[in-house]
């Protein structure tokens, strides 16, 4: 599994700490240092069944900055996943990525089904 997060973001840390308290095996990835890819969110969209919108971070200053509340129904697919692509601080995090599934934010009934 990989686990990316933001590690100053509390809702991260809550994740990683429940993680660790499953003695889940996980790879950390720093989604600022390491933003993903067009290609990688586009397989992680394909992998969670949401809505590509699900992906945002809609409470973060980025968001807030570019309106994206406004622009995102207006947008293609590919111009969502690329503008994802341009600064990790848009996704949503943290996300926890297996070979099967993928999960934006932390919802701990959704993440234990996958564990």
């Amino acid at each position: 599994m990989v686990f990316v997060e933001y590690p100053k973001c509390s809702t991260c840390k809550k994740a990683r700490y429940w993680l660790m308290e499953k003695d889940a095996v996980f790879e950390e990835r720093h989604i600022v240092e390491q933003n993903p890819t067009a290609e990688e969110l586009k397989s992680w969209w394909q992998k969670s069944g949401l809505p590509l919108k699900r992906f945002f971070n809609t409470s973060g200053m980025k968001y807030k900055e570019l309106h994206l509340k406004d622009r995102i129904p207006e947008m293609t697919e590919e111009e969502m996943l690329a503008l994802l692509a341009t600064d990790g601080m848009l996704v949503k995090r943290p996300i926890l990525v297996t070979d099967q599934a993928a999960f934006p934010g932390f919802k701990e009934a959704e993440w234990e089904k996958m564990l």
